[in-house]
């Protein structure tokens, strides 16, 4: 019996954790996948209050061995149901079991800090070429494409960031993005700007995926003209936003039509 379970172990679930440690409480961090969440991505955050420049990696790490020096109990186990017991168990089951894929636990309060996942581009192939061509992390799988051309779609803060990364080792770096200006920062787009090797193509979509074994090319679509233009590129970086990762809490708390916990 827990009095917390925490689900997710990104910065939410890992602050979380701690303040219920801290209040006294019996903690249990449930994680499915690997520890940091998104941010252990990001190369560089310089906009931490208090902190001047540390990595996304070196950020999550510390995080994480501040959790585990409070006895927090961490679990590498993705969480694939919750139920809310009935009201004659909950004296002996807590108010809550929660299922993974080895496990069941009982608690009497649950912190949801799940995440999200990479949205994909929603074309032709692409779940076949994943590790083939395209990624979604550009600081996991840039260094494979040194000296190669690459494409990154996108037009927010992860998408600038990805590029202003590829520029640095890639041949040329393709910057795709739906609309004529950008939703990230002005600061990173300056940047990229200044980059030689570093190409923009806005107001495009990526219609088609090019190659057989391993991607080769895409194919771009004008979103006013409709005209269509090859690309060749060897390398697609994929950063078009987040989808959230709460379909197996559907049946326990409102959310809206996208999938997001109404708050």
């Amino acid at each position: 019996m827990y009095d917390v379970i925490v689900i997710g172990a990104g910065p939410a679930g890992l602050s979380a954790a701690i303040y219920a440690s801290r209040a006294g409480k019996h903690v249990l961090v449930l994680e499915g996948k690997s520890y940091g969440g998104q941010i252990v991505d990001t190369p560089k955050i310089e906009n931490y209050p208090g902190i001047r420049e540390i990595s996304g990696y070196g950020f999550a790490t510390d995080l994480l061995e501040q959790v585990k020096a409070l006895g927090v109990e961490i679990l590498y186990q993705k969480c694939t149901g919750i139920e809310q017991n009935k009201t004659q168990q909950k004296t002996r089951q807590g108010q809550f079991t929660v299922h993974t894929q080895k496990e069941t636990f009982a608690c009497q309060s649950i912190v949801l800090a799940v995440g999200a996942m990479k949205r994909r581009l929603g074309v032709d192939r692409e779940e076949d070429l994943i590790g083939k061509g395209i990624s979604y992390c550009a600081t996991c799988d840039g260094m494979f494409f040194r000296g190669k051309d690459v494409a990154v779609v996108g037009g927010g803060n992860t998408a600038l960031e990805d590029a202003l990364f590829l520029s640095n080792y890639c041949r040329q770096v393709f910057l795709i993005h739906r609309r004529d200006t950008f939703r990230g920062e002005k600061k990173r787009e300056m940047l990229l700007r200044g980059k030689e090797n570093v190409h923009f193509r806005l107001e495009q979509t990526v219609s088609s995926l090019e190659g057989e074994e391993h991607l080769c090319g895409v194919k771009l679509r004008h979103v006013k003209t409709g005209e269509e233009m090859q690309l060749s590129v060897e390398g697609v970086f994929v950063a078009v936003g987040q989808m959230p990762d709460t379909q197996c809490f559907s049946e326990l708390i409102q959310m809206d039509k996208g999938g997001y916990v109404i708050a």
